[in-house]
């Protein structure tokens, strides 16, 4: 069912008249005044980041450096709405659009991220940027509009849940953050210390992307640019921590991760043919657990899976629990949930031509292609 048909909830239709959706879209009276939606700049990025740090459903990907991340490093348009009421800010969407030939055009909140979706203060700041987020849809005339939201917020929207995510405790504890990962998968992270691995934190994201751009080449899939990974590093600096784990002095895993609050999400890891042997990969995840724990950290946030993939059966075996996500569309165009994920068959000999092509090969025409996929 296409846009003009879908109801937004308690916030009316969406097929409004174009002056009119302009009108409603831009601000909402509420008992403390209007609430208005402006488009984020420069100086408001720190208002911005203050409201999501102190939301308790703010997250690592709703930061306004991702902003200029997402932009310089697959020139797509950002277009990023705070809803501001009184002078404070009451709510944030960050959005951003991304338009392909092969995958289509798309309002994501937010691509290359495993959350986004609105943070508001209360319900009229939650509608402000909801009607705006619509009527910005609408305007583009893309095919649909897509939040990535935890749990569900937009009921008269259509949902898919096709990832979930992993999140667990960490135990200030040692030992009892050993002892909570399922015993087949403990005896995988003791055999990674009896081979006597090694952990270097790098200084750069050099080591990771020539691994993970191997990985992400047996899978099938299109690596993302080495421009990105680098940017990654140098915006959330001190935020972002690249370590890589080496056997007999040479790298066999790396993993890119980042520190929000007090979770740890270790975010794009690979790992080499010989990680397998010495069980690099557990080894790893157990090292950032470890520095998270020292660092202070509380959660650690495993990040997003699809059911049935070998990556969900890792993490359920290390003992973590499967929280659905909700990834919600307003459709505009389009008129089905659109299926870009690789479970799709009609992608299946894309794939596996991939997975033959040699990694250098990849790293090259990769790039184009994966700025659309995120």
């Amino acid at each position: 069912m296409g846009g003009r048909d879908q109801t937004l909830g308690a916030v009316g239709r969406a097929s409004l008249d174009a002056q009119e959706a302009t009108d409603r879209c831009s601000q909402t009276v509420s008992g403390d005044g209007v609430c208005v939606a402006n488009s984020l700049d420069s100086r408001n990025c720190g208002r911005w980041n203050d409201f999501v740090l102190n939301h308790p459903d703010g997250t690592f990907f709703h930061l306004a450096e991702w902003q200029n991340v997402l932009s310089k490093a697959f020139a797509h348009r950002t277009r990023y709405l705070y809803a501001e009421c009184g002078g404070r800010v009451v709510g944030v969407l960050p959005l951003v659009e991304v338009k392909s030939l092969l995958f289509g055009h798309a309002l994501i909140s937010t691509p290359f991220c495993v959350y986004g979706g609105i943070l508001a203060s209360d319900e009229w700041a939650r509608r402000t940027l909801e009607r705006a987020a619509c009527d910005l849809a609408q305007r583009l005339r893309v095919s649909y509009l897509e939040m990535r939201n935890r749990r569900r917020q937009h009921p008269g929207w259509q949902c898919k849940e096709l990832y979930v995510t992993f999140r667990r405790p960490i135990d200030p504890d040692s030992e009892r953050n050993m002892l909570a990962i399922p015993r087949k998968q403990r005896a995988m992270v003791r055999k990674g210390i009896q081979k006597q691995l090694q952990v270097q934190i790098d200084a750069d994201a050099d080591r990771m992307y020539a691994i993970y751009s191997e990985s992400v080449r047996n899978l099938g899939t299109p690596v993302f640019s080495r421009r990105y990974v680098r940017l990654l590093r140098d915006t959330f600096s001190d935020r972002c921590e690249v370590l890589t784990v080496l056997h007999d002095r040479l790298p066999v895993a790396s993993v890119l991760s980042f520190y929000f609050r007090d979770e740890v999400l270790p975010y794009y890891g690979g790992s080499t043919p010989a990680a397998r042997g010495v069980a690099a990969n557990d080894f790893m995840y157990w090292q950032v657990m470890e520095r998270a724990r020292e660092r202070g950290a509380k959660i650690f946030d495993f990040g997003r899976s699809k059911r049935g993939t070998g990556s969900f059966d890792f993490k359920t075996h290390w003992g973590f629990d499967p929280e659905p996500l909700c990834y919600e569309y307003f459709l505009v165009k389009a008129r089905e949930i659109p299926n870009v994920s690789p479970t799709n068959a009609k992608y299946a000999g894309l794939i596996g031509l991939w997975r033959r092509l040699p990694v250098p090969v990849t790293r090259l025409i990769g790039p184009p292609i994966a700025r659309h996929l995120g």
